[in-house]
């Protein structure tokens, strides 16, 4: 059954319209989707490492103009959307600790978290919330998201043919990570951040 749906994922990751669908998550995930654009990344990646590349900018652009929204969610609608969002991904009772977090670390809390398994989104609403700096948090987005899809696209252009290799075998296993990555993140931004 993965085998079958690691040939799709690679299929659709050779499709014209995988571009696209790259940007989509890429901009839902930093605002308000919890599934990250790695899942698509690495088999887009995988089935054409000469545009690696090109993706991981892909993904940079999407998460950025993601990141936007949700830093405008926070802004203009957080007693709307952006409490229920924060509530849904455990954040809701910390909203206080983090004033004073980014009173002091926040350019911190953006790159750390920016590059981690901790849900993006949530720095973004909070950014917005906190009236952080727009100019600075929009540098420091593209800094952390792009080192961290830049990082990825250096890993699978340069080690594509192993890696694919491995995904052949254990495509089962590589989706239990990318899971256990989300939910873990998720745990760790309502326990640790």
């Amino acid at each position: 059954m993965f085998q079958k749906l690691y040939r799709w994922t690679l299929s659709l990751a050779e499709s014209r319209h995988a571009p696209f669908a790259l940007g989509a998550i890429a901009f839902a995930e930093s605002s308000f989707f919890p599934v990250p654009p790695d899942t698509i990344l690495v088999p887009m990646s995988l089935a054409r490492p000469k545009s690696a590349w090109y993706y991981a900018l892909i993904c940079t652009v999407g998460s950025v103009a993601g990141g936007l929204l949700g830093y405008a969610i926070g802004a203009l609608l957080f007693e709307t959307v952006g409490k229920w969002l924060i509530n849904i991904y455990g954040y809701g009772a910390r909203v206080e600790e983090m004033k004073t977090l980014y009173a002091h670390w926040g350019w911190a809390v953006i790159l750390f978290k920016g590059l981690t398994p901790i849900p993006f989104k949530i720095v973004t609403i909070t950014s917005g919330l906190l009236a952080y700096s727009l100019p600075v948090f929009i540098v420091l987005s593209i800094l952390t998201r792009g080192a961290r899809f830049f990082a990825l696209a250096l890993l699978l252009k340069h080690y594509g043919e192993p890696i694919k290799a491995l995904l052949d075998k254990y495509f089962a296993w590589f989706l239990l990570g990318l899971v256990v990555m989300v939910i873990v993140g998720f745990w760790l931004a309502a326990r640790v951040l």
